[in-house]
Order: structure tokens, then C-alpha cells, then sequence
């Protein structure tokens, strides 16, 4: 999975727009993937701090387990 199928299927499971940013930077209360120098990371925004960060080496690992890290935390 790439971020414009991440996108596709959060859309698709309607998961609600202002829990995820698929461009990083730190929205308060979002789940955030972000890419940089290579490496991509998957964190939970919260007041301007990244927590639950956990980095990739594939853009298709980070999409998944960020999927995957929103449905769970919506069921």
C-alpha cells in the first residue's frame, strides 16, 4: 500500500478526516505519517509532540501498520 491507497481506504471506511494527516507535521490529536531522508514514521500528534513513534523502512509498511493502528483504535 502507498499513502494515495491509505488515503483511498480511509476514505472508503469513512474514517473521520481529522484523525489522520497524511503529510506529518503536528496536528493536535491525529495519527501522522510522514516521510523524511528515507525513513518513515508513524506517530500520534498530541500538543505539538510525537508520541507512539514508530519508524519504517517501506512507504507500504508504514501505510499498513497506520491502517491498521486507526481501525483499531476506532473499534
Amino acid at each position: 500500500m502507498n499513502t494515495s491507497e491509505l488515503q483511498h481506504r480511509l476514505n472508503v471506511t469513512r474514517v473521520p478526516k481529522h484523525l489522520f494527516q497524511i503529510t506529518g507535521g503536528l496536528p493536535n490529536e491525529a495519527f501522522c505519517l510522514n516521510e523524511e531522508d528515507g525513513v518513515w514514521e508513524v506517530y500520534y500528534s498530541e500538543r505539538g509532540v510525537k508520541s507512539q513513534l514508530r519508524r519504517f523502512h517501506s512507504e507500504a509498511e508504514a501505510c499498513e501498520y497506520l491502517y491498521r493502528t486507526i481501525l483499531e483504535t476506532l473499534s
